[in-house]
């Protein structure tokens, strides 16, 4: 038995990572809904076994769908998260879930009250083979204990993908740390086992992006716990010459090793994505994870057959979105807007 799907809302190519996910996961993907006409058509040209809906209560209505996924423009993704939920359906978006805190204290309440799973789709560990490999070996104890997580999130701010408007003033994404930063939290607190945190400090600043007042392209914050600390710095500052959107990487301290990952390429030697350096107390090694399965799918399926948690606990979810807006409503803002030259 498997789970029937439906897509709603395409603001964002993340769409098509949450929606081939769950497929490979075994579900099946019945019906599509949004706004964005043009967009809408690239998908209905992707997932052809899709039937779009009239309106969006079509989708919500039907009883035989358990689940959407949505990746609509980010500060509807939570009003959208509620009503699902409100019709007794399942809820996966992308990141971030969550544009302030009271977004997410009414979706946490919704969510208690109808004991639906309100899943943010945190790619950048859950689709890379290298984090997923990450995760293998840290359980494994190859590393001892992690005590320190160190992130970076750069991204190309032109040239990979269309960038609409809303990309460029934060009231629609809540900050330049709560849109990036929410991947890296994510990991630290699966890698680290933190149940909890605290933002330690946290900056904000536009050094180069004066056309566009109303957007960050430079964030970064310091995370503790009772367990471990981490750092993470994101930006909109990836250079052309970069043969891909950003040089993402992951550096994990642990007691009895540490692990770096290279996730979209490693520079000057291979573009390929998915890279992981281990150094043991045994020794140096390279680990190509180009081919290492995705549990992820397969997980949100059983977990909404069974209503377990094997994909990811309700709090971590909730908790790192939590940590994101609160490191982003505190952050120094570095420089609210530089002069133009």
């Amino acid at each position: 038995m498997s789970i029937r799907i439906a897509a709603v809302g395409f603001s964002h190519y993340h769409i098509y990572n949450q929606v081939n996910a769950l497929l490979s996961g075994g579900a099946e993907l019945v019906s599509f809904y949004g706004t964005e006409t043009e967009q809408m058509a690239e998908f209905a040209q992707r997932f052809p076994q899709a039937k779009q809906a009239r309106t969006l209560d079509e989708i919500l209505d039907d009883p035989t769908i358990h689940l959407i996924a949505s990746a609509v423009i980010p500060n509807e993704r939570a009003p959208l998260g509620i009503r699902v939920m409100q019709h007794g359906k399942d809820y996966s978006c992308a990141k971030p879930g969550f544009v302030s805190l009271q977004q997410l204290a009414e979706a946490r309440q919704t969510q208690a009250e109808t004991r639906r799973i309100y899943a943010v789709h945190y790619g950048e560990r859950l689709d890379n083979g290298a984090t997923v490999k990450a995760a293998e070996l840290v359980h494994a104890g190859a590393i001892g204990r992690v005590i320190q997580t160190t992130g970076f999130g750069p991204h190309r701010l032109f040239g990979h993908v269309p960038r609409p408007d809303w990309t460029f003033d934060k009231q629609y994404f809540g900050g330049v740390i709560n849109d990036l930063a929410s991947h890296q939290i994510d990991q630290f607190l699966y890698f680290t086992d933190s149940t909890s945190a605290e933002v330690v400090a946290s900056q904000v600043g536009n050094f180069h992006h004066p056309q566009f007042p109303k957007m960050e392209d430079f964030g970064d914050l310091m995370l503790r716990s009772d367990k471990a600390t981490g750092y993470i710095r994101v930006d909109w500052l990836t250079p052309k010459g970069l043969d891909t959107w950003g040089d993402v990487r992951l550096f994990l301290l642990g007691t009895e090793g540490y692990i770096e990952l290279r996730k979209n390429i490693n520079i000057a030697a291979d573009e390929g994505r998915n890279h992981l350096f281990i150094v043991d107390q045994q020794s140096t090694r390279y680990i190509d994870c180009a081919d290492v399965h995705l549990p992820y799918g397969e997980q949100v399926v059983y977990d909404v057959l069974n209503r377990t948690e094997t994909a990811m606990s309700q709090a971590h979810c909730f908790l790192a979105s939590e940590l994101a807006l609160i490191a982003q409503q505190k952050a120094t803002v570095l420089q609210a807007q530089p002069t133009q030259e």
